[in-house]
Formats: structure tokens, C-alpha cells, sequence
């Protein structure tokens, strides 16, 4: 008899999984997935052309809140946990709801998920999202660049459409992120690397992406989601830490597998953080992963028109995953209205509604800050009627993307930006051209 199984996942490590171990596994049979962290995911079909010839039929996807009565109707013999950026115990409150059911309970590694490329794989990874991890990505292409190399971006897995037309996915132009109907959390990941010439895929199957891939990188960076490992063996793990979240390095799922296993690990925001929250971090490091190259760093803003913000009321837009599953309180956008003298960032609570409100309601750290949430069009519209009906003079966007582009604001806005900026030596690209000089 087949084993039966339901993948716990939330659009992105989920299919990887299924992709890389039970696809074509005669041992078991994936009656369902559930899905959760992400809206409107769920009421889906992972379709027959990426489920293979063991799934005719594709494979229906359920809210995580039937998981109990799932397990019931199919007389499920695994839970397979697979999403990411949670405490470890988030994962046993889970692992011991599906044993109460009377299931087994699963999490599969890098052994059975990771593919191998023809081409050298640089990853960067963090261990928890808003860490850094984007901003080290594009100092990594830049560096790349630098050295003669074409680098290609492959992006950990955002398939919240039509999952058999996103499928592979390659953004080149900003134009194909218009084409591909892509939300704001695509948006903010594949678009600083297109505006610095950097070709970006993404998409569901991870080995076809791969190989498309290959065929013009001469190098892939991994480029990875929340605190998930890799999806490809990598050459050289980098791995982003936050010291202002000291201690989660070892306390989440799984970013605490990419602290163990990292090459190089990135302390961030050093120019923020306390000494003693680096030193906690330091002293981590020296435990559990002595052989890993420390690299300090911090991530300075860059506001044209910083000035605007002085003696105004604002509003305050940021990165919408750093502040929700990433559970941070504030960003960049609230650091640059305290620097540059806002005389106040407007509360938005009695003008927020629809899922923004749900949002608000599901992580209580959020307070004045606006998280940039746009996981289809409904909700895009919601967060332009919000920050429309905001009386306040100026919008600060603390987003990686032009937020103007997509919607429309009827105050004036200013842009926040941020680099990686290392702090001494080693740094990247010491470390990076040691490794590939050849």
C-alpha cells in the first residue's frame, strides 16, 4: 500500500519538495496540500503537467485550517511540514498536532531536495526574514560583475497565479513583471536586480528553471525566501544574521540549518544594533559554527529628497514580509522619519480595512507601520484606498520597489533605499574571488 501523504506548505518549498522526492515516488501518494502564511493561496490545483504521470488528476490545495479533518478523510499516513521562517516551536506545536491525529510527522533535508547545477552556485540565505538578504545578494551580482562574470539570479519560489504558466519564469525587462501579473513581494525582489542588468528567474520546477538557467550564467546565485535552505548544492553558502533579532539564529525553522551549514556568515545592521546583541551573535557563531568566515556589515539608507521629510506628517510603507511572518516591528522607512525629523508618523488603524486590517490584526508588532501587502489586485486596491484616506503630508517608501509605478498616490512620497555595506576585513568580495579566481 501507498503511503498516503499532505505536504504543509505555503506556495514555495511545499512544490519543491513534492518536485524533488514524491513526483515520481511510487512509495507514496500526495492526496493534498494545505497552505497557510500567504492569502488566496489555497482553493487550488497543483496541476497534472507539474504533478507528473502519478497524478492525473493534479492535487488539490486546502487551507492549513483543515488539516486536522484532512488527515481524517484520507487516512493520511505523513505530514510533511515545508514553509519556512517559524520558530522551532511553531514546527512541534504542528508536529504534535499531527500525532495527535494519529500520523507520523516529516521534514525532509537538503540530502533528498537539492539539485545539483553544471555551473559554480553561489546562495545567500538569512535566518529570518528582513535580515539583509537581498541587499547582500545584489553586492554578491555586483561583485560577480566586477570580475568578468555573467551572473544569473534564481529567486526562491512566489508561484501565487496560474501555477502551469509559472512554471520557469525569466524577468529581464520590468515589463515582464507586468506581463506575469506579479505582486508587490515579486516585485520587491526581482526588480533592484533588473534595474542593474541582472536577468532573474523564478517560478515552480526548480530543476527545469535550473537548467534554463545554466544555459546563460556563467555563475548561479541563489538567491533565497524567508530563512529556507537552498534548493541547489551550493559552491559557497553565505547566510545573513540580524543581530537585532540575537537569538533567533538558533530558535527558527530553518534558519537555524543555514546558521550550521553556512561558509561565510554576514552580520548585519551592525551600525544598529547593540554591541551586545553582536557579541551574542559573535559568541553563537563561535559555538556552533566555528569554521564559518564572519563578514560585519550594515545596511545605510539613501533618501533623494531626505529634507521633504522634516516637521511633515507621513505615513510609512514598508517591505510587507519583513514585518508580518518576519515578525519585525519597524524598517528602514521608520529609521529615516525618526533621522530626518517627521513630526509624526500618522497612526493608520482608524483608516485600514479589508485583509489589510486582517493583517493588522494577525501581527499586533506592526503599530504605525503600513506593511506593502499586494498578493493580487483586491488587495492592491485595499492598500492604495488606505494610504489614500491617510490625512498626512508625505508617504515614506520603504519598499525595494517604486512603489508609484503600480499604484496610484495622492500625497507626495519619498523613496528609501539600502545597500550592503561591509565593515572591514575579510569582506565579499575578498572572500568571493578567493573562491572563484579561476
Amino acid at each position: 500500500m501507498k503511503k498516503k501523504v499532505i505536504i504543509m506548505g505555503a506556495a514555495g518549498r511545499d512544490f519543491h519538495n513534492f518536485n524533488t522526492f514524491f513526483r515520481d515516488n511510487e512509495e507514496y501518494d500526495v492526496v493534498a496540500f494545505t497552505a497557510t502564511q500567504i492569502p488566496n493561496i489555497e482553493g487550488r490545483k497543483y496541476p497534472s503537467t507539474l504533478a507528473g504521470k502519478l497524478y492525473p488528476d493534479g492535487i488539490p490545495i486546502f487551507s492549513e485550517s483543515e488539516l486536522t479533518d484532512l488527515i481524517k478523510k484520507y487516512n493520511v499516513d505523513f505530514v510533511v511540514f515545508s514553509y519556512s521562517d517559524v520558530s522551532h516551536e511553531y514546527v512541534m506545536h504542528k508536529a504534535s498536532l499531527s500525532l495527535s491525529s494519529d500520523t507520523n510527522f516529516m521534514l525532509l533535508g537538503p540530502k533528498d531536495t537539492q539539485i545539483k547545477s553544471i555551473k559554480p552556485v553561489i546562495s545567500i540565505c538569512a535566518i529570518r526574514t528582513g535580515s539583509g538578504k537581498s541587499q547582500t545578494t545584489r553586492r554578491v551580482t555586483e561583485i560577480l560583475k566586477e570580475m568578468g562574470l555573467k551572473p544569473v539570479v534564481i529567486r526562491h519560489p512566489m508561484p501565487y497565479g496560474d501555477l502551469e504558466k509559472q512554471r520557469v519564469q525569466r524577468f529581464e525587462k520590468i515589463e515582464d513583471m507586468d506581463k506575469e501579473n506579479c505582486t508587490i513581494e515579486e516585485r520587491e525582489e526581482y526588480e533592484p536586480h533588473i534595474n542593474r542588468g541582472i536577468v532573474v528567474y523564478a517560478g515552480v520546477d526548480y530543476e527545469d528553471i535550473l537548467r534554463s538557467a545554466e544555459k546563460e550564467a556563467d555563475i548561479i546565485v541563489w538567491d533565497g525566501g524567508n530563512n529556507d535552505f537552498p534548493f541547489y548544492k551550493s559552491d559557497l553558502q553565505i547566510v545573513v544574521v540580524d543581530p537585532l533579532r540575537a537569538g533567533n539564529e538558533t530558535t527558527y525553522h530553518p534558519g537555524e540549518v543555514n546558521f550550521l551549514s553556512a561558509d561565510v556568515i554576514v552580520i548585519n545592521k551592525v551600525d544598529t544594533s547593540s554591541f551586545e546583541n553582536i557579541q551574542k551573535i559573535r559568541s553563537a557563531i563561535y559555538e556552533k559554527n566555528p569554521d564559518a568566515i564572519v563578514v560585519e556589515a550594515a545596511s545605510p539608507i539613501f533618501i533623494d529628497n531626505y529634507e521633504k521629510i522634516k516637521g511633515k506628517r507621513v505615513i510609512v510603507v514598508e517591505d510587507g514580509p519583513t514585518l508580518t511572518h518576519g515578525n519585525m516591528s519597524y524598517g528602514a522607512g521608520f529609521v529615516a522619519a525618526k533621522k530626518y525629523g517627521a513630526k509624526e508618523i500618522v497612526d493608520p488603524h482608524p483608516y485600514i480595512k479589508g485583509t489589510i486590517k486582517e493583517a493588522f490584526e494577525k501581527y499586533q508588532q506592526l503599530g504605525q507601520i503600513i506593511p506593502a501587502l499586494g498578493y493580487g489586485e483586491n488587495q492592491l486596491k485595499e492598500l492604495e484606498e488606505v494610504i489614500n484616506s491617510i490625512p498626512a503630508d508625505l508617504v515614506i517608501v520603504a519598499t525595494p520597489i517604486n512603489l508609484g509605478r503600480i499604484i496610484k498616490m495622492n500625497k507626495e512620497n519619498v523613496r528609501v533605499l539600502y545597500d550592503l555595506q561591509e565593515i572591514g576585513k575579510p569582506d565579499l568580495k575578498e572572500i568571493i574571488s578567493k573562491k572563484f579566481k579561476k
